[in-house]
């Protein structure tokens, strides 16, 4: 029998256990980020997100992850394993590797494209090497373009713990829309 309580009864406060654990967070609005994103070059977009002028996107706050860098067909992330980011086993979900991957390749990406010009990821392909908790410490994520074409991308991604050994790798093809020279 499900007993949880329809959405209008359930409290709207973070979960508070008995042992303490609890977290909550604040974003801003996502569609300034990405209003920016299509009107700035990538380079020039990043800049800006790096000096505060524009606000980081819900994805960073949500899993506790920053850009330590993104530059030049190269991203550079970290973040610190916690338990909010576990699964039901005990190690860090998949899912939150994976979102870690699939931003390290697409801000590469995105770093090299043109005002108007913006991708989308068509794969990620992710190598699940080693598991990843609480224990492993801080970890860097650091993404290359591989290949930048007129219409796709090829970009892959590094997991890293401090003493620079591999917990995951993956690769992204990503589409990339350009604007139409001709059109007004």
């Amino acid at each position: 029998m499900n007993r949880t309580p329809p959405a209008n009864q359930r409290s709207r406060h973070p979960v508070q256990h008995s042992d303490g654990r609890r977290r909550s967070y604040v974003w801003s609005d996502p569609s300034i980020t990405a209003v920016a994103a299509r009107d700035l070059a990538g380079q020039a977009f990043f800049d800006a997100v790096s000096r505060g002028s524009l606000p980081l996107p819900p994805v960073a706050q949500t899993l506790g992850f920053t850009a330590v860098s993104v530059q030049g067909g190269e991203a550079v992330f970290e973040f610190t394993p916690a338990e909010f980011h576990y699964n039901p086993i005990g190690s860090v979900h998949g899912g939150v590797i994976c979102a870690l991957c699939d931003s390290a390749c697409g801000c590469a990406v995105h770093s090299l494209l043109a005002a108007g010009a913006y991708y989308t990821s068509l794969d990620l392909s992710v190598k699940f090497l080693r598991p990843v908790t609480s224990a492993t410490g801080r970890m860097r994520c650091e993404g290359t373009v591989m290949h930048l074409g007129s219409r796709s991308a090829l970009a892959e991604a590094r997991l890293l713990d401090a003493a620079g050994k591999l917990y995951a790798q993956a690769t992204s093809s990503c589409m990339i829309f350009r604007p139409d020279p001709g059109r007004t």
